[in-house]
């Protein structure tokens, strides 16, 4: 369609029937205008990915888990319409407190924190955490899990998580209440592009001074995420915030152009749901249409949306409608799969360069 020229849907005088479904609800955001037009139009894209069989990496920064937003991200990885996950460090620590039944509270944003502190309380906006209860129990559980794993040898994050979900699902009381465990289930690589600037890696300081040394394999984690865009026919993004984790899907692409020169072309489809400005230069805020000059999208035009929202209201909308109209796909389990891509990538690299 001509973006300058009138032509379009015709905008419906709306009716809200009692008995209306999630779809009947998306039908009316992406009749209408602004970000609910932008939201309904997202939310058919994700089913878009889904009936294309896609490789989709859902991207995940924000304190999102520690409101609950784990079980989401579970019964996605369980339905097949997740088959990898870049996530901050704190997503997936905070996510474990659940698995481990340690307390996270509804609390209040209008507080005076220095008495918070004083009671040993820890808040994010309106959700409380124990300091001792919660997040030293925690530290001590992560300690635990990597006193003898990892040590010594070169490890990407993506074994640091799948490492996480398989020792939850055996010790901890609530293996069924965290996506790292499905996530571990289901062979869906879980990287954490921030590690170290998370819990997670602060746990190991205590590890370290016992003289075991953990090597992060950085350069190998970033060409098996590029290695699972370029095995994949269709590729897309479903991005919460941005950040860091947006980067890293997206920067994908100029690894495979720019640095290794196969042509690739990047994502096929990405959606983002985010607060954040374009205006001010920074990433998170950047449009998904400036991603294509640097080679991050294949089309400028078609199959990218931003949905400028809080993810907390306009994720779950989403994830309600692909899970209402689209049946279940089989897992990719992509997980056991990225040594051989990460082999067949080099392979192809080197016999393009002779």
């Amino acid at each position: 369609m001509d973006p300058h020229s009138f032509h379009g849907k015709d905008i419906p005088h709306f009716k809200i029937k009692p008995n209306m479904g999630i779809d009947d609800l998306v039908e009316i955001f992406a009749s209408s205008g602004f970000n609910a037009r932008q939201l309904g139009e997202a939310a058919k894209l994700y089913c878009k990915m889904i009936e294309d069989d896609a490789t989709i990496c859902l991207t995940v920064s924000g304190a999102m888990t520690p409101v609950g937003f784990g079980g989401l991200f579970k019964t996605l990885i369980e339905r097949g319409f997740v088959d990898w996950i870049i996530s901050t460090g704190a997503n997936v620590y905070h996510e474990d407190h659940f698995a481990w039944n340690l307390p996270i509270k509804q609390g209040h944003f209008e507080v005076d924190d220095m008495i918070l502190y004083e009671k040993d309380i820890v808040r994010i906006r309106d959700v409380y955490i124990k300091g001792k209860e919660t997040l030293m129990a925690e530290d001590k559980i992560v300690q635990k899990m990597f006193n003898d794993t990892l040590v010594n040898k070169p490890f990407t994050t993506a074994e640091f998580c799948n490492a996480m979900g398989k020792y939850s699902k055996l010790k901890s009381k609530h293996p069924e209440k965290s996506f790292v465990v499905a996530a571990y289930d289901y062979d869906v690589p879980v990287y954490v592009s921030t590690l170290k600037d998370s819990s997670l890696a602060l746990d190991l300081a205590p590890l370290r001074f016992a003289n075991k040394i953990y090597n992060l394999d950085f350069v190998r984690e970033i060409i098996e995420q590029a290695a699972i865009v370029y095995n994949s026919k269709k590729s897309g993004i479903v991005e919460i915030g941005g950040g860091v984790p947006k980067n890293t899907a997206q920067q994908t692409g100029p690894l495979l152009d720019q640095i290794l020169g196969l042509g690739h072309g990047g994502q096929s489809y990405i959606i983002q749901i985010t607060d954040a400005r374009p205006d001010t230069g920074g990433l998170s805020g950047a449009t998904l249409q400036e991603g294509k000059s640097w080679g991050k999208v294949k089309d400028a035009h078609e199959d990218v949306i931003m949905v400028y929202a809080d993810a907390t209201i306009a994720f779950p909308i989403l994830c309600l409608y692909a899970l209402s109209t689209e049946k279940p796909r089989k897992p990719k389990r992509l997980y056991k799969k990225l040594n051989k891509y990460y082999k067949d990538l080099a392979e192809t690299y080197f016999s393009k360069k002779r």
